[in-house]
């Protein structure tokens, strides 16, 4: 289950991994709900950033924004964009076809920070498609 449980870095579970995602993008909502389900962390907690406002401001206030990436909270550390992929990546544990290729693609760092741009494209698009501006705080302007 997405929860949009208001945290912050410090105030989670020793051991718990948590992944703060744009829920209004459709890849990146299957790719988490993937990720929770059958990745093979139990200790993963998925976040919609969208909907959580209170962490999305923490996160961009802290150099962290929603817009330009995911990020992966692991204790103290956070890890944005290609960093955050290629972290979660190298942690599953895949049950899927999908996540297993997905682990070989984007859990090599190099190639992750290589790739990544790419799965922004297709989030722009899908963020467009859907009326829905690329920075979940700007309600007023829509992707293009």
């Amino acid at each position: 289950m997405i929860s949009a449980a208001s945290t912050t870095p410090a105030s989670a579970e020793p051991g718990t991994i948590r992944l703060v995602f744009d829920g209004g993008c459709p890849f990146c909502s299957t790719f988490a709900a993937m990720g929770e389900l059958r990745g093979g962390l139990p200790q993963l907690q998925i976040i919609d950033g969208r909907a959580d406002h209170a962490l999305r401001r923490r996160l961009k206030q802290q150099g962290f924004d929603l817009a330009s990436g995911a990020v992966l909270i692991e204790g103290e550390r956070c890890w944005h964009g290609a960093e955050a992929v290629q972290r979660l990546c190298v942690k599953l544990r895949p049950s899927s076809a999908l996540l297993g290729l997905l682990k070989a693609v984007f859990g090599e760092e190099k190639r992750s920070r290589t790739l990544y741009p790419l799965l922004l494209a297709a989030r722009r698009g899908a963020l467009a498609l859907r009326g829905l501006p690329l920075d979940p705080d700007d309600s007023a302007r829509p992707s293009v």
